[in-house]
């Protein structure tokens, strides 16, 4: 079964510059350790900022637009894994495993398999 792993954190926390080459060795081992488990079944990718998202709607036929994310949140979603796991304790274990974890919080979500047409 197909689980999303959503990364939540502070992106306003700022860190030292050796703090931010060890977070990429982590993740990087991180990435490593999944794709030989075979468990990472689509890319893992960091998204950019708060400030650069755009938020859509479509109301009464019109398409309308707000800068920024939908909601304020104390964490924001900095990125996300796709999980490929038996059974969602396995993807626990996984997303126990992703660095982002010890500081802010994995959201764990399973994918929707619709029957091919």
């Amino acid at each position: 079964m197909r689980y999303l792993a959503l990364i939540y954190g502070d992106e306003t926390v700022v860190l030292s510059d050796e703090e931010q080459q060890q977070v990429m060795v982590d993740y990087n081992a991180f990435g490593e350790e999944g794709g030989k488990a075979g468990v990472l079944g689509g890319g893992g990718e960091a998204l950019q900022p708060t400030s650069t998202a755009t938020t859509v709607r479509v109301r009464d036929g019109e398409t309308v637009t707000t800068d920024g994310p939908f909601a304020e949140t104390k964490e924001q979603l900095g990125g996300y894994y796709m999980f490929e796991c038996k059974d969602l304790d396995q993807a626990i274990e996984w997303a126990a495993k992703i660095p982002g974890a010890r500081t802010g919080s994995i959201e764990i979500r399973p994918v929707w398999e619709f029957p091919e047409q």
